[in-house]
């Protein structure tokens, strides 16, 4: 099967996750795309196949004869989608030879444009797909999936000599609470790579560190008409609070390895009030700095108003994980080989997010991401090429040949 039409089989079964829920998985749905990666994975002949009641599906790849003494490598993609935009059926759209000017996604009123999305004319002549236009479509993380799975189609057809190999396929990574229940010693990697980028070249092995803020805002709701010098009007405190951030430091106005604070949801009545952001830099001092940055806007705020009119909240995420992937260096350096040998020019770029992949690696199994292919993740504009998805089967197969000729 090719991984395309992988991809369109995987991408109309929906499973979106829910931040909501405190169970794993957080929704059941994604079951429905576990049941049929398990067979599909049985086909291919991969053993010890397992689905766990938590939906996290394992499976190996015993070395070829003679190359057992190669490092096991694994290759890991997510099962969920966003819940964004995912509330009905999911109908990708084929564009062959595809202009790489403006395209209307279906009647949706939606318009793929290079002039919100430059590197679409770097697509023309692919074939694109795409949503209609009323639903994301899924190829992050199911290109993922679809890509590791044909790499062990081709393996088999060709009969590629390669090491012990390890697959895994989770639930709830856009929830960001998957990967903590991921089970590294049944999976069996001494490292692995997860295919969960966007560009087929992209190597990521530098994240943000990561921790969410959430702000209670109390204040003293009197009558209107009598409130001279005694009210407080806890959503005029949160917008004050808001006002004394850094200007220019929110995700519209950074790139790169900027951090940002970013405003989440607000609610808010006169006497309670409640901000929502999520704090995010690369540099482990910077985000420490941003963190005292809020507490010292919250101990001001207290000075003015009153003693615990404003209370924060910070709570770590995910940290960094270029710190692990320093110490094997290797998985970059090998990453940039297979992509070189497939005509692609590989691009070093940081990840403005998280993975799976940085929980792992500093839970011990060190792990960086590389790309599907696809392009504007998380809501209706995303889209992915047939040719995209087919380099980074190319890519990971040579990955898997070079790490074959090496021993642990």
């Amino acid at each position: 099967m090719n991984v395309y039409e992988r991809l369109l089989k995987y991408v109309v079964i929906r499973t979106p996750s829910n931040e909501e829920s405190d169970t794993t998985p957080s929704s059941q749905c994604q079951f429905d795309l576990a049941y049929v990666l398990k067979k599909e994975m049985e086909d291919l002949g991969i053993c010890n196949v397992i689905l766990t009641d938590s939906c996290f599906l394992y499976g190996k790849i015993p070395a070829t004869p003679g190359y057992e003494n190669a490092p096991a490598i694994g290759f890991i993609a997510h099962m969920d989608t966003v819940s964004d935009y995912c509330d009905h059926d999911i109908k990708p759209v084929i564009t062959e030879k595809y202009d790489g000017e403006a395209l209307a996604l279906g009647e949706s009123g939606v318009t793929l444009s290079p002039e919100m999305f430059p590197h679409l004319k770097n697509l023309k002549g692919r074939t694109l797909i795409t949503s209609d236009g009323t639903t994301i479509l899924g190829a992050d993380d199911k290109a993922g999936i679809a890509e590791i799975l044909t790499l062990i189609e081709r393996l088999n057809e060709e009969n590629i000599p390669h090491g012990p190999l390890c697959v895994a396929f989770t639930p709830d990574e856009e929830t960001g609470t998957g990967a903590a229940h991921f089970d590294i010693d049944k999976f069996g990697a001494d490292f692995a790579y997860t295919l969960d980028g966007d560009t087929e070249n992209e190597i990521q092995y530098e994240n943000f560190n990561a921790c969410s803020a959430s702000i209670e805002f109390h204040g003293v709701s009197v009558h209107p008409g009598s409130s001279k010098d005694t009210m407080v009007n806890a959503s005029l405190v949160a917008m004050e609070f808001d006002s004394m951030l850094p200007k220019g430091e929110t995700p519209r106005d950074t790139e790169g390895y900027e951090g940002f604070y970013h405003l989440l949801s607000m609610e808010g009545e006169c006497a309670l009030a409640k901000l929502h952001y999520i704090i995010r830099d690369h540099d482990a001092e910077k985000f420490e700095q941003r963190k005292k940055v809020m507490k010292q806007i919250t101990d001001d705020l207290n000075q003015k108003w009153g003693d615990g009119t404003v209370i924060l909240t910070l709570k770590d995420q995910y940290r960094n994980m270029s710190e692990i992937i320093a110490q094997h260096m290797h998985l970059i350096d090998n990453a940039k080989k297979a992509c070189e040998k497939v005509g692609l020019t590989p691009q070093c770029l940081p990840i403005r997010g998280g993975t799976d992949g940085c929980q792992l690696s500093f839970r011990g199994l060190p792990c960086p991401n590389l790309g599907t292919g696809g392009h504007a993740y998380h809501g209706p504009y995303e889209h992915i090429t047939v040719e995209g998805m087919e380099k980074a089967v190319d890519m990971i197969t040579e990955l898997v040949k070079i790490y074959s000729t090496q021993c642990k």
